[in-house]
């Protein structure tokens, strides 16, 4: 069953959700710096205990200006965390043979608990084959085969970062899952499956729809709450959503040109939601924040899992 998750005292929670009121916006930068003091607990814990710090090594291929970013701001969280942090960066030119090395040598380094190596990854190396080769004990990302098989099997270790941190914003939020009817746009193994299979572990009544659901409005208007990663910029509006449902935009785009040239976008039409859903995530400042935290929170898990064994 889903366990509950670890959320801060009902005086930290932004807003509880009412029916027919203002539409909340469900903060997600919010809730990951609430989380993240519950974290920085369980890391001063950790060190008192074992001596050392949980350690997380991210490894970045190639000169990607997005992905630079992303690691930049995972590697500031996990110092501010009071964790370890590596950083390893390979020339795009780096063989496929060495970046998987690269990953075996962190699977051998006995510091480091969490192993995340940044995609896109150049064309020439097999990504699939690289995530494979992480070792599932330090697999923070949640997406090796393994830790994909004991989260379907229900007996998960870490569940996916954006997932794991959509439900950890619901919990925030009081929103409540079970018997709930939830549409899921994507299917994905990063966001859509896991989702599904999250809340379905959380007793809602889940609908998974993807590019060749037909009809894709009845079953999202049919929704209570509804999970939109379709990975298309401004995919969906108002008219997709029930009167009161609650929207979850997973998508992540930043256009080139025309008229939101090099600005955030989701897959959701933000603004056409006030006055109709009851909650939904802005882009940006929702789901993204929370990817980053769940990832830390996923890195300290696996160190308590393996000082555990030691």
């Amino acid at each position: 069953m889903w366990k509950k998750l670890r959320i801060p005292p009902i005086s930290r929670v932004t807003h509880r959700l009412s029916l027919g009121g203002p539409m909340i916006r469900l903060d997600g930068k919010a809730v990951a710096a609430a989380r993240r003091e519950l974290l920085k607990t369980r890391v001063e814990r950790f060190v008192t205990q074992h001596g050392r710090k949980p350690g997380l090594a991210v490894v970045i291929v190639g000169e990607d200006p997005a992905s630079h970013v992303y690691v930049k701001n995972k590697v500031k969280t996990t110092t501010e965390l009071g964790m370890a942090s590596r950083h390893i960066e390979l020339p795009h030119t780096a063989s496929e043979a060495e970046v998987l090395e690269t990953v075996a040598k962190l699977n051998r380094d006995a510091a480091v608990d969490g192993i995340l190596v940044q995609l896109p990854l150049p064309k020439h190396i097999d990504s699939n084959k690289v995530v494979e080769a992480i070792d599932a004990e330090k697999d923070p990302d949640g997406l090796t085969t393994a830790n994909l098989g004991l989260l379907f099997a229900g007996r998960k270790r870490v569940a996916p970062c954006t997932p794991w941190g959509v439900m950890a914003i619901l919990e925030h939020y009081k929103i409540p899952v079970a018997g709930k009817r939830v549409a899921v746009i994507g299917r994905s193994n990063i966001v859509g499956k896991p989702m599904a299979q999250l809340l379905t572990e959380a007793d809602a009544t889940v609908t998974l729809c993807h590019s060749r659901t037909k009809d894709l409005a009845h079953h999202t208007r049919d929704a209570e709450i509804v999970v939109v990663a379709a990975g298309k910029q401004r995919f969906i509006g108002r008219e997709s959503f029930a009167k009161d449902a609650v929207v979850i935009d997973v998508g992540m785009h930043r256009p080139d040109s025309g008229e939101f040239a090099g600005k955030l976008l989701g897959d959701v039409k933000f603004e056409e939601l006030e006055g109709h859903v009851s909650a939904a995530t802005p882009v940006p400042g929702g789901v993204g924040p929370m990817t980053i935290q769940m990832l830390m929170e996923n890195t300290v898990t696996l160190a308590e899992n393996r000082a555990s064994k030691n």
